[in-house]
């Protein structure tokens, strides 16, 4: 269990994280809620979870193209 763990975190998106730093939650607690919800409602919040996956990816190359010093 601890290897399929690993494997998440290391290679998931980090939105969990991101949020529970954000919000001053567990990031368990969130991943919780998201497999709960996903349940319940059929996968849509998978849909939201890559929605603020592509987000914050768009906005992590944006703040590194302008702290370029080749950026004028």
């Amino acid at each position: 269990m601890k290897k399929i763990q690993d494997f998440f975190e290391k290679y998931a998106f980090g939105v969990c994280t991101r949020l529970g730093e954000k919000l001053g939650l567990a990031t368990s607690s969130i991943r919780m809620f998201f497999i709960y919800a996903s349940f319940l409602t059929f996968g849509s919040p998978v849909l939201i979870y890559l929605a603020l996956a592509y987000i914050m990816n768009i906005r992590k190359h944006l703040r590194r193209r302008n702290n370029s010093i080749w950026y004028y």
